[in-house]
């Protein structure tokens, strides 16, 4: 079928039982233009509620009104002239109030408002200007990209084979000497190499020659103009010399230059479909079908179900080396789970009942059950993608001014090529078509447009598997440039899990005597302190009777025949009457959680509670300082307990105290300064400061993980991913300047030499094919994450 519209219409068609309508019609449509109401019938059924489920969504939630949003794949993108084109079109549909396009992934984002228009609308508006859209889904996209990989294929086949066949006719005209060769016997060549270029030209350069007809009809100057004027005039004169039995021919230089072309777009193809793999990988992570138990736990026979079926509150057994076809929590069994893709954490993750599990990751050891959580868009899995999605689907500043150049400078090379046609015309009129080939073709500022939006494609893949996500378009870029890096405290620099970090014994008790008593007056207790307590004891905790429990002060209980409490001091000192040592008043006054445990003689011990450091803080601070960076930690903390974290990170620059309204005038005051501000925060407490910062980075551990506005998102918690993104993203941008450094420096050099008839087509098909391979070859170092 040529579209999925046809396609839809004739399944209509056989499926009502009008299967004769294909043996009585007497005739097929005389044209295009007859079929096009039968295809917009076919479109009408992707205005139908059930069949958009899949890839329609309304971007305010179920309340969110009139307005949709669609995620659809387009075919037949060949340069971003075509995406352009694409989102002049669609925006100038009445209804439609947002549509991006990126050129690696073939993917857009349209948004219109169901009151205006529908998607059928939209997707007939795509279809007129000669490209089609497919509501995208990860099977729909990796089908497509086989067929173009295969069709690309075939094309440089043909184009190869042919250019050697008539390289084998060239290479006798070129070595015979003077009287030679008879006339007959070349001509006999000519003929030969003819009909040995037709199918090279018609059907490996078939593209070219569509893509730039398209772009006259529509006043528009693609990256296929140039390549399609040069072609179509030497194959022009090379025909017409043969027919006229008088002057030069290039059949040669048209195939070989065509091969070229078509095999270095034949890899840049390739390394963009590597280079987005990432992003289709993640999408294919979720199962389709899982192992759903009913009646658990009195029934745990599993059946077989589609995981769009499940439900929250549904319990899935999931076996070794199965995926989890949702977000759940371990209700029984203990194993571990690879999540590599998902957070870039290599090591496995231990589950056990209680746990949260995340749906994509991998089972690793033994059968588990899990009670579900979230479905299908409600899982952080497809957050992860829209995260993804929306940032692929911005275009920074620096790719538009790209396009523009890119764009602006097709017209200055048309004109130049008409200068240089007259010119030549009037110097030496037999050399005048091939030089004005080799200009058109060499200048092609193809490498141009590939610069940048290659290697930010790159390096949002490479930082998504080092475990931060790319959200935004600007990110990367912004980050690369950061002057300062301010950090909360809490749940950021720090754990956001209290631990023990002091035991200061006042009675006969030791340390861990202490603390094994502390524990046990808290192991009916599900505050934070308890959990701290009970972790640091590690051991078998004593009996407690008579529990009480007196909340925001503290609890007690009745340990070996004596009355204990434990928790805020005066309220302990209220059960024996002496007062706080005066040498530990100032550990109370520190700012950290502070909890006494005395009985009815007097205090037993002090313990001093606190957020610690995450592990790699240290190293990650160090690592931007030497980096010339400026850290700062901002935070709402008191000073004394900022200033202890500041020490043990290295950090010089403290703002403790802090209100959230401090926080942001502190950043706009750096930014008043001068400064570039990249804020990292815990993405839903910190949203006012992390909107003010020119980039900001959200903690992604949980669900908020899906509310989160920031322009980038750790995955895992793990700041040592960070510094690996912050090193990313430099890289990047130090490969964007290469390649906008070579796409000038290439066209400065060979334009002039282009002109003065020293590089000839099928060199000059060389040189845009290799131009463009080196930019995507440079981009593609970025994979690579150090």
């Amino acid at each position: 079928m040529c579209c999925a519209g046809c396609q839809a219409v004739a399944r209509a068609i056989v499926d009502n039982g009008l299967g004769d309508y294909y043996r009585n019609r007497d005739a097929l449509p005389s044209s295009p233009a007859e079929a096009l109401p039968a295809v917009l019938d076919g479109l009408r059924l992707y205005d139908h509620a059930e069949f958009q489920k899949s890839f329609v969504r309304t971007p305010g939630g179920a309340d969110g009104g009139s307005e949709r949003e669609a995620s659809l794949i387009l075919e037949g993108i060949t340069c971003s002239a075509c995406l352009w084109l694409n989102e002049q079109q669609l925006s100038r549909q009445p209804g439609v109030t947002g549509v991006d396009i990126n050129y690696a992934t073939r993917r857009a984002r349209v948004r219109w408002d169901e009151n205006r228009t529908r998607l059928s609308e939209i997707l007939a508006a795509i279809a007129a200007i000669g490209y089609r859209a497919y509501p995208y889904d990860p099977a729909k996209s990796e089908d497509l990209a086989r067929r173009e990989r295969r069709s690309a294929l075939w094309r440089v086949f043909v184009a190869g084979f042919g250019m050697m066949q008539v390289m084998m006719y060239a290479v006798p005209v070129y070595l015979a000497g003077e009287g030679e060769m008879g006339p007959d016997f070349e001509q006999l060549l000519r003929w030969a190499s003819l009909v040995l270029t037709l199918p090279v030209v018609f059907y490996s350069a078939g593209p070219f020659f569509r893509n730039a007809w398209r772009d006259f009809r529509l006043r528009r100057a693609g990256m296929d103009v140039p390549v399609a004027l040069g072609v179509g005039a030497a194959f022009a004169a090379s025909v017409w010399a043969t027919l006229s039995g008088g002057g030069e021919v290039y059949f040669d230089s048209v195939t070989m230059f065509v091969f070229f072309l078509l095999a270095g777009r034949f890899l840049e193809m390739t390394a963009r479909q590597r280079a987005v793999s990432v992003t289709e990988a993640l999408a294919r992570l979720m199962p389709a079908v899982a192992s759903r138990v009913p009646g658990y736990p009195g029934n745990r026979e599993a059946e077989q179900v589609l995981a769009a079926d499940l439900r929250p509150g549904d319990v899935v057994l999931v076996r070794p080396g199965e995926s989890f076809a949702a977000d759940g929590e371990v209700i029984e069994g203990e194993s571990s789970a690879n999540e590599s893709l998902l957070t870039g954490e290599s090591a496995p993750v231990a589950k056990r009942p209680g746990v949260p599990v995340t749906g994509g990751a991998i089972n690793v050891e033994s059968p588990l059950f899990m009670r579900v959580t979230g479905v299908g868009e409600h899982t952080r899995l497809s957050a992860i993608v829209r995260l993804m999605d929306r940032a692929a689907l911005d275009k920074p500043r620096i790719v538009e001014l790209a396009d523009r150049i890119a764009s602006r400078f097709i017209v200055a090379l048309l004109i130049v090529a008409v200068g240089v046609a007259v010119g030549w015309s009037l110097i030496d009129p037999r050399q005048a078509l091939w030089v004005t080939v080799s200009v058109l073709v060499v200048t092609c500022p193809c490498a141009l447009s590939l610069a940048t939006p290659v290697a930010l494609t790159v390096a949002s893949g490479a930082m998504a598997r080092a475990g931060l996500l790319v959200t935004r378009s600007h990110a990367i870029e912004t980050l690369a440039r950061a002057s300062h890096f301010v950090f909360d405290k809490t749940g950021t620099l720090t754990s956001g899990q209290m631990s023990v970090i002091g035991v200061h014994p006042l009675g006969a008790l030791d340390r861990e005597q202490s603390v094994a008593l502390a524990a046990a007056l808290e192991q009916a207790s599900e505050h934070p302190i308890g959990a701290a307590l009970r972790a640091a004891a590690g051991r078998l905790l004593p009996a407690v009777d008579a529990p009480q429990s007196e909340p925001g002060r503290g609890v007690g209980g009745v340990v070996d025949g004596r009355r204990v409490r434990l928790g805020r001091p005066d309220y302990v000192a209220a059960l024996h009457g002496r007062p706080l040592p005066e040498s530990l008043a100032s550990l109370v006054a520190s700012g950290d959680t502070v909890v006494a445990l005395a009985d009815e003689t007097g205090w037993i011990a002090l313990f001093a509670l606190g957020d610690d450091p995450r592990a790699e803080a240290t190293a990650m601070v160090a690592a931007l300082r030497a980096a010339g960076r400026h850290v700062v930690l901002l935070t709402g903390d008191g000073r004394s307990v900022a200033d202890r974290v500041a020490r043990t990170l290295g950090i010089d620059e403290v703002v403790a105290d802090a209100s959230p309204q401090d926080k942001h005038d502190y950043v706009s005051r750096l930014q008043a300064g001068g400064a570039v501000v990249a804020m990292v925060g815990d993405g839903v407490n910190d949203a006012p400061v992390l909107a003010q910062a020119q980039v900001s980075v959200a903690m992604g551990e949980g669900s908020q993980l899906a509310r989160t506005q920031a322009d980038l998102v750790l995955l895992s918690g793990n700041l040592e991913h960070l510094r690996r993104g912050v090193s990313v993203a430099r890289r990047t941008l130090r490969v964007i300047r290469q390649n906008l450094l070579w796409s000038f420096a290439y066209n400065v050099v060979v334009l002039p030499l282009a002109v003065a008839g020293l590089i000839t087509p099928w060199m000059a098909g060389i040189g845009m094919s290799g131009s463009s391979l080196l930019v995507v070859a440079n981009s593609l170092r970025l994979q690579k994450v150090r």
